[in-house]
């Protein structure tokens, strides 16, 4: 459900979808300055007297694709994004459940643009960032720009440029921001969305950052509008971060109790009597023909046993099948944490989770 929300997001944002290798030469993160500045890398890998190395970033597959050919200025932005799996040496004493783990799907994206539309570039993500947490209930979080760390490759003066194009970006967008001194990445300054979770912990989620260093490492290049070559800005980010890590926060955001259009299982169909499971299994089709993640317990147990354990795991809707309903063609509804809520029309049913579903609502009402 998150992965399928995300996608659509994204390609009504413009985005193009990459896969890209696990591993690489290590060749590539020499020429990428990782083996250099970035600490969390596990030991390469001897294949064949060649090295190798899993990927703790997936940077320079999308810039390979980016190189793959010649581009116009007209062709810019261009816009990859991949639920990439990446890895990362973290020591055992700091590894924490789903939140902290040394491989997980980082939901990236690289921006390769013009200057006069970067601006617009970074804007855009941030406000993409605050679509999604809004959709998915969180309200509270607080944006950082990090700037020029101790170790970083680059003159001063482009790191000044970046951090200025940053900051403007964020006035511009009228969005209020503290400064992180110190934390940028090697390769540029950044934009930092922490989110807050229900103990009011902050978790870095969102990273947008400004690279003018990788696009000289690989040589970036386009044609511009006067014939000549120009070197492409490039905006690394992902909003959700971790796929892992953001799940855990959800977990915890809503206790374990999912709004309806993020349920494992929307609807469990409970039959009374077993004269009632071809109804029952019926229903279910159709729940499951509209896209709607169903579920129907023909167990040989009593109806309030039944009711009780899909209370229980918290499914959102409970649609309850016996002699009046199979007879009318209704069912009877309980909403999770609501009680008994009376027949209802299943093609008025379908049409209502339709709605809430694609409202992304985050409560329920009947």
């Amino acid at each position: 459900m998150i992965e399928n929300f995300w996608r659509d997001e994204h390609t009504k944002a413009g985005y193009d979808y990459l896969y890209t290798p696990h591993i690489a030469k290590l060749d590539v993160w020499r020429r990428s300055g990782h083996t250099e500045y970035y600490d969390a890398m596990f030991p390469p890998l001897e294949l064949e007297g060649l090295e190798f190395e899993l990927k703790p970033m997936n940077c320079p597959f999308h810039i390979m694709v980016y190189n793959s050919r010649q581009h116009s200025y007209r062709d810019l932005p261009l816009r990859y994004a991949e639920l990439g799996t990446v890895y990362r040496y973290e020591r055992s004493g700091v590894l924490h459940g789903l939140l902290r783990v040394r491989g997980f799907t980082q939901d990236d994206a690289h921006i390769f643009c013009r200057g006069d539309q970067l601006e617009d570039e970074i804007i855009g993500v941030v406000r993409l960032a605050c679509r999604l947490f809004t959709a998915f209930g969180f309200e509270d979080y607080d944006i950082y720009l990090s700037t020029r760390p101790e170790r970083y490759v680059g003159s001063l003066e482009d790191w000044n440029k970046a951090e200025a194009a940053l900051e403007e970006a964020l006035k511009a967008a009228g969005l209020p921001y503290r400064v992180d001194v110190g934390e940028g990445v090697f390769y540029g300054p950044k934009i930092d969305i922490k989110v807050k979770d229900v103990l009011k912990r902050a978790w870095q989620c969102t990273t947008v950052q400004l690279d003018f260093t990788l696009s000289e490492r690989f040589d970036l290049k386009y044609i511009g509008e006067d014939g000549k070559e120009h070197r492409p800005f490039m905006i690394h980010r992902a909003l959700l971060g971790s796929l892992e890590r953001f799940f855990g926060l959800l977990i915890e955001q809503f206790n374990g109790n999912f709004p309806l259009w993020l349920a494992p299982v929307q609807v469990e169909v409970i039959p009374i009597a077993e004269r009632h499971h071809e109804y029952a299994l019926k229903l279910d089709a159709l729940l499951k023909d509209n896209k709607i993640r169903s579920h129907v317990d023909l167990r040989r147990e009593k109806i309030n046993y039944k009711i009780r354990e899909a209370e229980h795991q918290k499914v959102p809707l409970l649609l309850v099948v016996g002699d009046k309903e199979v007879a009318a063609n209704f069912a009877s509804l309980r909403i999770h944490g609501q009680g008994d809520k009376g027949r209802v029309d299943v093609a008025e049913f379908l049409a209502k989770v339709k709605q809430l579903n694609d409202n992304k609502s985050l409560t329920v009402n009947f």
